[in-house]
Order: structure tokens, then sequence, then C-alpha cells
């Protein structure tokens, strides 16, 4: 398992060798092997194993995307952060505190107050109005019905659905009805946001339309997100960082460039395979060593993306430097260009972390 990469002290949220098991004496049958067990031991024991020794940390304000096939584990693990369902072992840490641990009553008000939840169904009220579902979470705090509502329009407004404050959900599309929900997330307020593959019932262009809408409010609230999602492409736009798990474990954590440039497994390596690495990589990323004897056609910024100088490079001979305050890191050329094109390994071409 790898270890957490960001520091303990800039987390909201993390998890502290987190094991989700299903089956009989779970809890006893890992504790007996000192907190450890193979999927062999499982499989023998009868026992079906959904979350395996996760360790991560969540910092504040970060968009943390989980991703993986569907039954890696990725949605129990969430509802394990969300103090959903109790993991067999470890911690789960929001704020430094062992959500476990805190009396049920506590659990309660941090769920009704510091977290939010959408999911891939709406899980709208079909009796209730836009207004009506925005508001409910606040009528269950008890919050009286002025405020409530004030806030409530609040939450429709900023997620694009004034003036239909009076609509039932049976009269909105799919995206409108998601919107509803995601309004109804936010009108508590929440420091902790999770999304539970929220968007992979719509169809492409609303999808799309609304992955730009989270990233339109994330620019506005800043609020801690935990999204999951099967596809990389979603991760990639959305993630400042991303997850990858297969089999109840997860396999890497980076950024979109970092799973692309150094994929720890062939599994990393096949998720990341189509993405659109003009826009996700960096000049840094696919830059090679300088070698002291070429002219130079034009500089770019070390951490400008590919696709927004690829046709400057294309057009002259020469190679560009690759520049990071007032320094040349390295060059690029056409050659470069094409092994971004055509998805060649950019690793030997002298990305960060890999021999020149």
């Amino acid at each position: 398992m790898p270890e957490p990469d960001m520091p303990d002290q800039n987390s909201l949220l993390a998890c502290r060798r987190v094991w989700k098991l299903y089956g009989h004496e779970t809890g006893r049958f890992l504790a007996e092997r000192g907190g450890t067990a193979s999927l062999a031991e499982l499989a023998a024991a009868g026992i079906v194993p959904a979350v395996l020794d996760i360790d991560l940390d969540i910092a504040r304000g970060e968009t943390f995307v989980i991703m993986g096939l569907s039954g890696c584990g990725k949605s129990t693990l969430m509802r394990c952060m969300a103090g959903l369902i109790e993991p067999t072992a470890g911690e789960i840490l929001f704020e430094g505190r062992d959500l476990s641990k805190l009396p049920e009553p506590e659990m309660i008000q941090i769920r009704r107050h510091k977290m939010g939840m959408v999911f891939q169904h709406f899980a709208l009220l079909p009796h209730l109005t836009v207004l009506g579902n925005v508001a409910f979470p606040l009528d269950v705090q008890g919050v009286s019905r002025a405020e409530r509502e004030k806030r409530a329009r609040e939450m429709i407004e900023l997620v694009g659905l004034k003036g239909r404050e009076g609509y039932l959900p049976r009269e909105l599309s799919g995206g409108q009805q998601q919107r509803v929900g995601i309004a109804r997330s936010l009108a508590v307020g929440p420091e902790l946001w999770f999304l539970d593959e929220p968007f992979s019932a719509l169809d492409p262009l609303i999808r799309r339309e609304m992955q730009d809408e989270l990233i339109r409010l994330q620019s506005i609230l800043h609020k801690t997100i935990v999204f999951i999602t099967h596809d990389f492409a979603e991760a990639e736009r959305l993630a400042d960082r991303i997850a990858i798990m297969k089999d109840g474990r997860i396999v890497q954590v980076g950024t979109a460039e970092e799973l692309i440039v150094n994929p720890a497994t062939d599994y990393v390596r096949a998720f990341t395979r189509d993405a659109p690495r003009a826009r996700i990589l960096s000049a840094r990323a696919v830059m090679r060593p300088v070698n002291g004897t070429e002219g130079v056609a034009g500089s770019v910024p070390a951490n400008a993306r590919v696709a927004s100088f690829a046709q400057r490079v294309e057009a002259t001979a020469g190679a560009w430097a690759v520049i990071e305050d007032g320094r040349v890191l390295g060059m690029i050329d056409r050659a470069a260009m094409m092994d971004v094109l055509v998805g060649r390994d950019v690793a030997r071409r002298g990305a960060p972390g890999q021999p020149s």
C-alpha cells in the first residue's frame, strides 16, 4: 500500500488502514491476523472484500477523485468516509477525529451540518417543488421557514434554476433534476461534499454541462470534494488529484499528468491510455534535456499545456526552450509533439522524477 503523500496537518479527511469486509466475524478474523489478510485468506474464509487497507489524506479545498471499474470498492470507501457504514478496521478522521468513536448524536449533526452528498440517482421527493426539495434538509435541521426558503432560493439561483422554484421534479430535465440535487446538498453549507457518480446517468452533452457547472461552483465555493467516477476523462477535468482503485485497494494517487507520465502499474496505464494528452500534459512533462548546441526557435512556460503551444512548435524546424523562473529546464521539438499525439511513453524524455 502506498504511503499517504499529503501532510496530515493539511487534511480535512483522512483514512488510516481502513478495511471493509463482509462475512462472519470479519473484525475478529482481521484482528487475529494482525490487521492484515491476503485475498486468498479472505476467499478461504468466505469473506467478501470491499475495501482493503486504505491510507490517504484529502486536503481542505481539494477536489479528490476516486475512480476504478465497477465493483472495485470506490463507493464503499466513500460511504465509510461519510460515516454511512462503519469500516471493519481502521480510522476515518474528519478534522482529526475518528468518526467511529463519536457519539451517534454528534455523528448525525456532522452529517447534517458539515457533509453534503449527491448520488447518481437524484432521489428528489416527487411531491415537493424545487424550492421544497432544496429546503428539505434545512427543514430537518429545524431552520425556520423564512430562513430555509431564503437559503434555498440562493442555492437555486447559484445552480442556474432561478424561475423554476415552483416546478415539480417530473417537470424538469435530467440535468435540471441533478442541479436540484446539487442545490439541496449545498443548502446546509457543507465543509465536505461527497458526489458518487452524480453525472453518469446523464446524456453526454448534459454530463459535460454538469461538469462545467461543478467546476464553476467549486471556483466560487472552494469546498472539499470527494468525487466518484469510472471515467478518466471526467476525473482529469475535475480533479486536483486522482486515486485509482482495483480490487479494493488504491493502486496509485496523483495528478492526471503524474498518472500518465509515471503509471505505477499496467492497470493505471490502461486507464490513462485514451486520455487527451495534449490537454493534460505540460511542457515540463514532455521536454527533453538541453544538448547545448542547438538553435532555439522560441520558448514556452514549463507549466503550459501542450495543446496551447503545439501548433507553434510544429510550424518550426527548431527546438523550443522550456522556461521556469528565467531558467531553461529543457527543450521541446516536433518529435516531442509526436510522442504526445500518438501516446508514446513520455517519461524517457526527461519528465519529472524520471532519468534524462
